[in-house]
């Protein structure tokens, strides 16, 4: 990996996330450091891997070949401008984790058509088992390509797509859908708890069933999801009769609304932003 100086304009939770995954591997902690309004996220930071912390959104971005703008969509416009005033941001690359923001419109908010790499990581990366999609146009390098593709493989796996709508398409598969597992997993611990489960029980029994099979998709890449399916229905049995009653209620048709509920909701940040 590349171990360019890196900052992050912006100290939440994806910052600090994906800051482990780089130490974790070997990337220099002296190469890495992060800016936020307030101190305790940054002391944290500092305290926890040993990187450079500034309360100052310039001092980073001077200090930086890279920099991760980790802060709310909505907040962007007004963190760019001040950038602008304080500092040169030619000659650096850009990487944007920031849902609903076109590279345009990134571009115009920095005030210059500079490298912009658009990022949708989610929140598996806070383990190191993250999905992330990648976009880049054509102002973007292979070798700037390259470093961003390290950095986000460091807390996960990393999926490039051609055209930046694509990435309206990993936030629906991807980045949004861990709180759709999580509301399946908490339907179910409900209904066990209707059973006579404790709370702490019925949890244990949903829990374990989808990291088992989480792992039994991971290590069988060559088989079908519906092949894995079948292999744990038999005919006429209970598996058989709760996988038709999921087909009746046209699970199919749910998750594709949902999933296309995502990508209208993203389209429409998209252009209020």
């Amino acid at each position: 990996m590349q171990h360019r100086k890196l900052a992050f304009i912006g100290a939440g939770n994806m910052t600090r996330s994906i800051i482990a995954g780089l130490v974790a591997s070997g990337y220099p902690a002296d190469h890495i450091m992060a800016s936020n309004r307030s101190r305790p996220k940054l002391d944290a930071l500092a305290a926890d891997y040993g990187i450079k912390v500034t309360q100052s959104n310039g001092e980073a971005c001077e200090f930086a070949d890279a920099i991760v703008l980790s802060v709310k969509p909505q907040m962007m416009e007004d963190v760019c401008a001040a950038l602008q005033q304080d500092t040169d941001l030619s000659g650096k690359l850009y990487i944007s984790i920031a849902a609903g923001l076109p590279v345009e419109r990134l571009q115009q908010m920095l005030g210059a058509e500079y490298p912009v790499v658009r990022v949708m990581p989610n929140t598996p990366s806070l383990l190191g088992q993250g999905m992330s999609g990648l976009y880049a146009d054509s102002s973007v390098n292979e070798d700037d390509r390259n470093y961003v593709d390290g950095v986000m493989s460091a807390v996960g796996k990393t999926l490039w797509v051609t055209e930046e709508d694509g990435i309206n398409g990993v936030i629906a598969a991807a980045g949004s859908s861990p709180a759709y597992f999580f509301l399946f997993l908490q339907a179910m611990q409900e209904e066990s708890m209707r059973m006579g489960f404790s709370e702490d029980d019925a949890r244990l029994l949903v829990q374990q069933a989808m990291l088992g099979a989480a792992q039994m998709v991971c290590e069988n890449p060559d088989l079908m999801l519906s092949e894995l399916r079948a292999q744990v229905t038999s005919k006429g049995g209970t598996t058989a009769a709760a996988i038709q009653s999921f087909i009746d209620s046209d699970i199919s048709g749910i998750v594709s609304k949902a999933m296309q509920s995502a990508v209208a909701r993203a389209d429409e940040m998209a252009k209020s932003l």
